[in-house]
């Protein structure tokens, strides 16, 4: 049995791609894209007839509506593929609007509906600021559930669990380049920041009982898989799961709803959020660097939009 196949053992593998090739090849339970995914897929020939289509069907509509009824193109394409659901991302530019992250994932909620797609079967990713996180509260209540990305620190992490968010996304591997970038040192297995960042999240989780998920994002290697192995999901992107059905070696599961640590229990305020976010050097960084990465991958989407109609 492949490290892929083992891996599903533990945890529910989800594959981090627009490209529905790849995802029909490594059977995946539910499906991730973002701006930068999506922008990625469209280049391609076999995909960018999506593209022409959302554009052509949509002559009067402004660039935004195009850009919504292109990421349920996507994302009702991608569902045809996995038995779960996928994640479809909000533009990074309304990160710091509640009101408009709101109303942007009822429209979303609205058109997958529209075109039969149970509200069950989506995730709406927003970012984890503090603002995304109140519009996340807000939309759950309606029963809209909402994926927390650009996650990397524990205060964005207890204030998503205690809205109610349904799923969160720490990125693993954005927090191993910010600390290899700033030490030198290239981390192995437990060593990871990343991974340790993670294991932090899931032990607190449980020795509280939110029901919020965890899924580790954004990998740089299969070790740092690895030794996330029993998080309540993974999303990996098509390289990393070739190189894990390539690989026959054991995998080991290495969280368990039984591993709680000794974490203290943390009231997550708007102060106390603000004030953890900004001691924590790394998480402000790449928190920023995120939302600028996914806005400018969205202008380029939008660009092109423009240069075909």
């Amino acid at each position: 049995m492949n490290q892929l196949e083992q891996l599903k053992q533990y945890t529910t593998v989800v594959a981090d791609t627009g490209d529905f090739q790849s995802i029909k090849a490594y059977a995946p339970q539910d499906a991730t894209t973002n701006p930068s995914l999506i922008l990625k897929a469209v280049q391609k020939d076999e995909y960018k007839p999506l593209l022409e289509k959302a554009v052509r069907d949509n002559p009067n509509a402004p660039t935004g509506e195009i850009i919504d009824k292109l990421l349920i193109a996507f994302g009702t394409e991608i569902l045809k593929y996995v038995p779960g659901r996928v994640s479809t991302e909000i533009d990074a530019a309304l990160s710091f609007d509640v009101a408009g992250n709101v109303a942007k994932g009822r429209e979303l909620i609205a058109l997958y509906e529209k075109a039969g797609i149970p509200r069950e079967r989506v995730l709406i990713k927003i970012a984890s600021t503090w603002e995304g996180i109140r519009a996340s509260e807000q939309l759950e209540k309606e029963g809209i559930r909402t994926n927390m990305t650009l996650l990397f620190s524990l205060c964005q992490a207890i204030a998503c669990a205690e809205a109610g968010s349904q799923l969160i996304s720490p990125f693993v591997g954005r927090i191993y380049d910010w600390f290899k970038k700033s030490t030198g040192i290239d981390y192995l297995g437990a060593e990871d920041p990343g991974v340790q960042s993670v294991k932090r999240i899931y032990n607190y989780y449980r020795k509280f009982g939110y029901k919020t998920e965890v899924m580790g994002a954004s990998f740089r290697n299969t070790s740092q898989i690895l030794e996330l192995a029993g998080c309540d999901l993974l999303t990996i992107s098509p390289d990393l799961l070739q190189k894990l059905a390539d690989t026959q070696a054991p995998v080991e599961r290495k969280l368990s709803p039984a591993d709680t640590g000794t974490a203290v229990k943390i009231s997550m305020d708007e102060k106390t959020f603000r004030f953890m976010l900004n001691e924590d050097a790394m998480a402000t960084e790449k928190l920023a660097e995120g939302i600028r990465a996914f806005v400018a991958d969205s202008n380029k989407l939008k660009q092109m939009i423009s240069a075909i109609r």
